[in-house]
């Protein structure tokens, strides 16, 4: 009985480490090249920072777009894996958009990595803001300084009451 159960414990040990290793290292006698390219967030407004990850991509290798600057991957310590760090061009195109990636002078291409959202197009002069403007700034601030001077007041004339 006592073997039976050291034999199943074994044999799913090994099951386990034998999932858990590096599925191809080789085919052929060729190194297997990038796979999985993984870009996060998966929808990004202009300008923001994009995280891209490299399964096969052991060395590093550079990732390049149409919405980014080429970016160096660096390598992920203790896997197979390569990331690095791409922000989106101010000017960038909404839409979908591709990246390729080369590691070991192989490369492969993800087509519809991610999305570039871009401005609202709105109103009659279709106008496109990426941000607050200086009056939405001017209104916050506004709203923001009577809420102070309505508190102030208030806190005075309950002061003044518990004096009476």
């Amino acid at each position: 009985m006592r073997t039976t159960r050291a034999m199943a414990a074994a044999a799913t040990a090994v099951a386990a480490l034998s999932l858990a290793a590096p599925a191809a290292v080789a085919r052929d006698g060729m190194p297997v090249g990038p796979s999985n390219i993984v870009a996060l967030p998966s929808v990004i407004a202009r300008g923001g920072q994009l995280t891209i990850t490299v399964d096969n991509c052991p060395r590093g290798g550079t990732a390049s777009s149409d919405a980014f600057r080429p970016t160096r991957l660096s390598p992920v310590q203790g896997s197979n894996t390569a990331r690095g760090t791409a922000t989106v061009n101010r000017n960038a195109r909404p839409g979908s958009h591709s990246i390729t990636v080369v590691c070991d002078s192989r490369s492969l291409t993800n087509p519809a990595a991610f999305t570039v959202i871009g401005g609202v197009q709105g109103g009659l002069g279709g106008s496109s803001s990426t941000g607050a403007t200086p009056t939405d700034m001017a209104i916050g601030g506004g709203l923001i300084g009577i809420a102070i001077v309505g508190g102030g007041v208030f806190w005075m004339r309950r002061r003044a009451e518990k004096r009476a």
